[in-house]
């Protein structure tokens, strides 16, 4: 990337705050700015609360300047507030920067801004999978030595080292600039992409048709839109773009697919042979990754990295080496008594049902059953999907398996918790599903020692807040 690649003056001259500095969201575009030269300072509530102190010391060692979040590190009108847009006025920060007069920008304003500046800019959009597709791409350019810029949502394997653990993001000196772009917000309009990947379109945060018109408006102004045939919503929308490429496991209509009959699968990994259908050659394909998501993943990066100019088996024998991504489905550990704990991201219906059904796939005669903690990550995402939710735990997991809900996330705010975890374990039970409702997640944690047995898998689910990590991690050092 070029020193300064956005439009609004030298990013060396002007210092920036993020309010919410530890986030998935805010952390790697907090990175990048520091890697360009600027100065970069911010605030985060779990800094505050003592949460994940490993992650805020190691911001401090790479030169993070950390203040508490109430308004102290807000000290000139020269400072740049970048802030969720969704964020309350009431926060101590957005009051002093309002007071000063600091220019304000949304996390998505700032990273489409250096997005759009950059000479080839490759999105990867959808409901789920975003993540981790972007980081499979991201490592293909840079094994190809197309040295990328990568923004990603979670802490990427391959560049992870002791000085820079929480890896959410690579500075390159190339043109490719690879990022996961979000619909959530609608924010995804505001990014222009020489390559745009769609994985996906189901319920999350919006309506379908909210959805739909997004992810068209998404596809339809890139150079190349790479659709992932599998998915109807998707596959309709090739007909409205000028240039695409298509992915598939199953449709036989798909650019690059798998050969019939070579899908492998084992508890660790999984292995197909891709087929480019535009000259019928093959190329066998290895993950370190199990489940058949992550083989679309697999198949959506080849094709995007295709898309922007990397040679189909360059691409394919990058993924052999492909480490995977922190919390999703990272195989905590094995206790002495063959109980197998597994941090996972999980926290939408299609994510879920993507991790269940992998876990499900692996069941056999030595495996035990599924116990499924899931920590909502906010009342109103709750409310917007909880029908689905239920009935994705209840549809993939056996009457033998089990699903702990404890209440949702919450970091304060005004949002309405009148409905919470309680209704979607009755939801789960009404859809002949097992569940359990307990308020605190400690309490969770108690009950799922008790009901463990040896081969049993465990796998704690949920987002934005990092320290179900460090709970899965204690309830492995629990477990006999």
């Amino acid at each position: 990337m070029s020193a300064d690649p956005t439009p609004f003056g030298d990013l060396k001259a002007r210092p920036w705050f993020f309010c919410g500095i530890g986030g998935s969201g805010m952390l790697p575009l907090a990175t990048i700015l520091k890697g360009l030269g600027a100065h970069v300072a911010g605030s985060d509530r779990s800094f505050d609360q003592g949460r994940t102190p490993e992650k805020f010391a190691a911001l401090e060692r790479q030169g993070f300047e950390l203040h508490p979040q109430d308004g102290s590190g807000i000290t000139s009108a020269d400072q740049v507030l970048v802030a969720s847009a969704a964020i309350e006025d009431s926060v101590p920060e957005i009051a002093r920067a309002r007071e000063l007069g600091c220019e304000r920008m949304s996390r998505a304003q700032l990273l489409s801004a250096l997005f759009n500046a950059a000479g080839q800019g490759v999105a990867v959009g959808g409901t789920s999978g975003k993540s981790t597709t972007t980081a499979m791409l991201g490592w293909i350019l840079t094994h190809a030595g197309r040295d990328p810029t990568i923004v990603n949502g979670a802490v990427m394997k391959n560049f992870a080292a002791p000085d820079s653990p929480f890896a959410s993001a690579r500075i390159g000196s190339g043109e490719a600039f690879v990022a996961e772009v979000d619909e959530s917000d609608g924010s995804i309009a505001l990014y222009r992409p020489a390559v745009a990947v769609l994985l996906n379109v189901s319920l999350d945060h919006k309506s379908m048709e909210e959805l739909r018109a997004l992810f068209a408006a998404f596809v339809t102004c890139a150079g190349t839109a790479v659709l992932n045939f599998d998915d109807e919503e998707a596959r309709l929308l090739a007909g409205h773009v000028a240039h695409a490429l298509s992915f598939a496991i199953d449709d036989p209509a798909a650019t690059i697919g798998i050969a019939p009959g070579t899908i492998a699968e084992s508890s660790t990994g999984i292995a197909a042979t891709l087929l480019d259908r535009r000259d019928g050659t093959t190329h066998p394909l290895r993950l370190a990754m199990p489940g058949r998501h992550n083989l679309s993943n697999a198949l959506a990066a080849v094709t995007g990295a295709l898309a922007a100019g990397v040679p189909l088996s360059e691409a394919v024998e990058a993924l052999g080496s492909f480490a995977g991504l922190a919390r999703r489905f990272d195989i905590i550990g094995t206790s002495p008594s063959n109980i197998i704990v597994i941090d996972d991201f999980g926290h939408n219906p299609e994510k879920c049902r993507a991790t269940l059904r992998t876990l499900k796939a692996q069941s056999g005669p030595v495996s035990g059953r599924v116990i499924a903690f899931f920590q909502p990550h906010g009342y109103g995402p709750l409310r917007q999907m909880g029908h689905e939710l239920a009935h994705t735990f209840a549809a993939e997991l056996g009457t033998e398996d089990i699903t702990l809900l404890c209440d949702p996330v919450y970091f304060g705010g005004t949002v309405d918790r009148s409905e919470g975890s309680e209704r979607i374990v009755a939801l789960i039970r009404e859809h002949g599903g097992t569940a359990e409702h307990l308020p605190k997640r400690d309490e969770c944690g108690q009950r799922i020692l008790q009901l463990a047995r040896p081969g049993d898998r465990i796998v704690v689910m949920g987002a934005r807040d990092d320290t179900l990590t460090a709970f899965a991690q204690g309830l492995l050092a629990e477990l006999p």
